[in-house]
């Protein structure tokens, strides 16, 4: 079971930062998290939205519905698209959110996270193309969808 943050009392955000802390280091990426939240609320003051509000819907645009699975029958191998359970669609945004924000240039981790925030929101940025990738691999493969067994 993991422990609500402190600050919010939100579980999703706890477990966002245990995607986002490294060599087990929790205090730092709450730190990270909290000053990229800041950021983006101040960068956001004309949006009536509080941060957190920002950062959840900025997590459901990079959100995949759909994801390929390779299949092998027969000696073929097959990309079949299958749906994503609830609990991995949420870790693998959050995960694909860190992984770019950690490619983008720019000074600190914080700063990096409060711009992938602000590109998923805007639908834009690495992490929403991974998703719209996913979506249109599933979509190209959708013949296949039979093999899900």
């Amino acid at each position: 079971m993991i422990i609500p943050d402190p600050v919010y009392g939100e579980v999703m955000v706890a477990k966002f930062v245990n995607h986002l802390m490294l060599d087990g280091k929790k205090n730092t990426a709450y730190g990270v998290f909290y000053t990229a939240l800041e950021t983006v609320g101040q960068k956001m003051k004309d949006s009536e939205k509080p941060a957190l509000e920002i950062w959840k819907e900025a997590l459901d645009n990079i959100t995949p519905l759909v994801e390929v699975k390779s299949k092998r029958i027969g000696g073929a191998t097959f990309q079949v698209p299958t749906e994503i359970r609830a609990d991995r669609k949420e870790s693998i945004a959050m995960k694909n959110m860190i992984a770019f924000a950690r490619k983008r240039g720019g000074h600190s981790m914080a700063e990096k996270l409060a711009a992938e925030i602000m590109d998923a929101l805007n639908s834009q940025g690495g992490a929403f193309k991974r998703k719209e990738d996913m979506h249109r691999m599933a979509e190209a493969n959708r013949a296949f969808a039979h093999f899900r067994f």
